[in-house]
């Protein structure tokens, strides 16, 4: 951590979001410099720049989307410090944000001081996950984990953005939008994912997702 406060490189895809972000992280004294970045293509070359002591990352953005842009800037920056703000509150996506390199998550449904409380913890080398979030981990854990992470440890970052938004019910050509991506690409992507999974229809994939938490039914 920086004598003048902690350094954050702030990334988010809605600008609007982004000038809060600023305005509640920037009335905490222990807060230093804020960059920021509308999306993960960015993250590694301005990370490199910077050198900040915590990335506070969204993760539903066009283009790589941010699961997959820890996991490259974490192989980049072993060191690099990620703390995940997300919409998402369910247990998988904690999951796969942790195993992709992240030392903390909070949910943006989360009170605003918890954000900045989080990006202290994990400045200073600890892990913070919202405790919200928490007992439905703890849950899972003692439940059924080992088969949720068999299922989703089957599918690469870009494939588990696919399999989520087919899931939720958008078509291939509104996921392929979304993402930034060619409808081929995202069709290939959804042959992929139904093969590893083992299923066959876009209902099958729905189920998959309710079971592990993706989807309310």
């Amino acid at each position: 951590m920086k004598q003048n406060g902690i350094s954050i490189l702030l990334v988010d895809d809605h600008e609007v979001v982004r000038a809060g972000f600023k305005i509640l992280l920037s009335a905490q004294p222990f807060i230093g410099e804020i960059r920021d970045v509308n999306r993960g293509e960015l993250v590694a070359q301005e990370y490199a720049r910077m050198q900040p002591d915590v990335v506070v990352m969204d993760l539903s953005m066009p283009g790589i989307g941010g699961l997959e842009t820890i996991r490259r800037l974490c192989r980049q920056a072993p060191d690099a410090v990620v703390l995940v703000y997300s919409i998402h509150d369910e247990f998988v996506y904690v999951e796969r944000a942790l195993q992709a390199g992240a030392r903390g998550y909070v949910s943006k449904n989360s009170a605003a001081e918890m954000l900045a409380e989080a990006v202290r913890t994990v400045a200073q080398g600890k892990r913070y996950i919202e405790p919200q979030l928490m007992p439905e981990v703890n849950d899972v854990r003692h439940s059924d984990i080992e088969s949720y992470r068999e299922v989703l440890d089957l599918l690469s970052p870009r494939e588990f953005d696919v399999f989520c938004r087919l899931a939720s019910g958008m078509t291939t050509h509104e996921a392929a939008s979304d993402l930034c991506l060619g409808y081929k690409t995202v069709a290939n992507y959804n042959t992929k994912i139904k093969s590893k999974l083992r299923v066959n229809t876009a209902a099958e994939l729905a189920n998959i997702a309710v079971v592990l938490g993706i989807v309310k039914p």
